[in-house]
């Protein structure tokens, strides 16, 4: 008994992941029973494809969020619910929402943006307007990246490296506006991590809420790509920041320590 009131305690502390996690299992639920067909029919009119956003179906904004075509729900769900969870217990619920949203809405317009004029420069073929767009991935990406604050200091300059470095190798295969979407969700968490206080304190919990949320996060960002080569890429931004940031510490204590030169006498 004592153990069940201290996670029902827990989980009400995470009442917007809890609630999130639920909303999802029940659309996943009713999609299923209602069949092929009905599902394909909700993913079209919740898509936040070009298509949609041009005739102003904006209300797709909010519920792409809430439809998903990522597989079986119980493969992800765990590792989505910890990824929101470290970031609720770590700013609030508010916070959370907030980076979410700007993840999920945020990167939907700006991809929108960029593949219009795809389309206009001929760039990208005219049916691209009308790919299916919904899920998670957006806004659990930008999370992801407002995790920055939640690292440890000394090992922060790895971790964007590392980001970096995977999100380039990500572009450079690009292999649809879901990919560029990924990494632009990505930078705007990164950026809004910069108003968030740094607030890892590294308990054991916490450590492995960041852990399977990273590692969620990331199958996410390189969805599909050779199994050794975004690890390799990240290795490298990592260890390439790092050497950025020692540089830059040894020429600031090098500095420091250049004796001022001697005055002159003055000349009567």
């Amino acid at each position: 008994m004592v153990m069940f009131m201290r996670m029902l305690s827990w989980l009400t502390t995470v009442r917007v992941t809890v609630g999130y996690a639920a909303t999802l299992v029940a659309v996943a639920m009713t999609l299923l029973i209602l069949g092929p067909g009905a599902q394909d029919i909700v993913v079209r009119r919740m898509s936040t494809n070009l298509h949609n956003l041009v005739h102003g179906n904006v209300g797709t904004l909010l519920g792409s969020a809430f439809v998903t075509e990522n597989g079986p729900i119980y493969v992800w769900l765990p590792g989505l619910f910890c990824l929101l969870a470290l970031a609720e217990l770590l700013w609030h619920s508010g916070r959370l929402v907030l980076t979410f949203s700007l993840g999920h809405i945020g990167a939907t317009l700006i991809v929108a943006v960029g593949l219009a004029a795809a389309i206009r420069f001929g760039w990208t073929p005219l049916s691209a307007a009308r790919d299916a767009d919904v899920g998670i991935s957006y806004g659990a990406t930008a999370v992801l990246g407002a995790l920055t604050a939640a690292v440890p200091a000394r090992w922060r300059p790895a971790w964007v490296g590392w980001w970096l470095a995977v999100g380039v190798v990500v572009l450079c295969a690009h292999r649809d506006f879901t990919d560029v979407g990924h990494i632009v969700a990505l930078g705007l968490g990164m950026l809004l991590s910069l108003r968030f206080r740094s607030a890892c304190d590294g308990t054991w919990f916490r450590v492995v809420l960041l852990t399977v949320g990273a590692l969620f996060g990331y199958l996410i960002v390189v969805n599909g790509l050779p199994l050794l080569l975004p690890p390799m890429a990240g290795a490298l931004g990592a260890a390439a920041v790092l050497l950025l940031v020692v540089h830059s510490r040894l020429r600031h204590v090098r500095k420091s320590l250049t004796p001022l030169p001697a005055e002159q006498p003055a000349l009567t």
